[in-house]
């Protein structure tokens, strides 16, 4: 019998090539990378949004109120490391002489670091970075955002959801904007039987910062971060 020793489709693990094996290795090193940067990050929010958000945008404003704010009572403020409502953030932190810290993706056109991290870091893989972000995270704070933005709160909510991640608050800033999101969830996911009544409370929405503000503080302080 003829031996097909030089076919590299004989065995299972032949069907790794070699650079999808590197690959493995690199998204570990972001992983290693990522916990030892954030390892000593304390009390944290992560602040989420539209990277296409103006300077002078309301929302611009709102974030970086917020980032001033969190700060001032020793909570670092995480971000995605871009810019819009991610500098917004980042810049009240670092302006009020706190730790602000951005978890950047690196894209081939849209997003570039912005100037207010006082602690970079940066991942390939989304998947990665997405961890990180919810990982050192005792709440999120959802500004109005895109594709990047939903993704984001749907991980969350889903987590919480399905108890692979504890409780913690999920702020919905902006009634105008997602007041339309929250109606569709009642009108059509619960009336489907899609999700339960009480996945309605896995998030708030809010329009005043300084309550957004208490609601982390009675999170963090007192550990009221929503239902088990």
């Amino acid at each position: 019998m003829k031996r097909n020793n030089g076919s590299r489709d004989q065995y299972l693990i032949d069907d790794f090539k070699l650079e999808e094996c590197w690959r493995m290795f690199k998204i570990m090193s972001e992983f290693v990378e990522g916990f030892e940067q954030l390892a000593d990050v304390g009390p944290a929010v992560s602040v989420f949004g539209s990277a296409r958000t103006a300077r002078e945008h309301e929302n611009y404003r709102q974030a970086l109120y917020l980032g001033n704010l969190l700060a001032k009572n020793d909570i670092t403020v995480i971000t995605g490391g871009g810019p819009g409502i991610m500098e917004a953030a980042n810049r009240g932190a670092k302006e009020a002489g706190g730790r602000s810290i951005g978890l950047n993706i690196t894209l081939p056109l849209e997003q570039k670091p912005n100037d207010y991290a006082t602690e970079l870091v940066s991942f390939k893989y989304f998947f990665v970075r997405k961890v990180m972000l919810i990982k050192y995270a005792r709440a999120f704070v959802v500004f109005p955002g895109g594709f990047g933005t939903m993704d984001e709160l749907f991980e969350a909510i889903t987590l919480i959801q399905t108890h692979k991640m504890k409780p913690f608050p999920i702020i919905l800033y902006g009634s105008n904007f997602w007041r339309s999101l929250n109606n569709w969830f009642t009108d059509e996911l619960l009336s489907a039987g899609l999700i339960g009544e009480k996945d309605l409370n896995l998030f708030k929405i809010c329009d005043d910062v300084e309550e957004v503000l208490s609601l982390v503080q009675r999170c963090i302080e007192d550990g009221d971060c929503g239902e088990e």
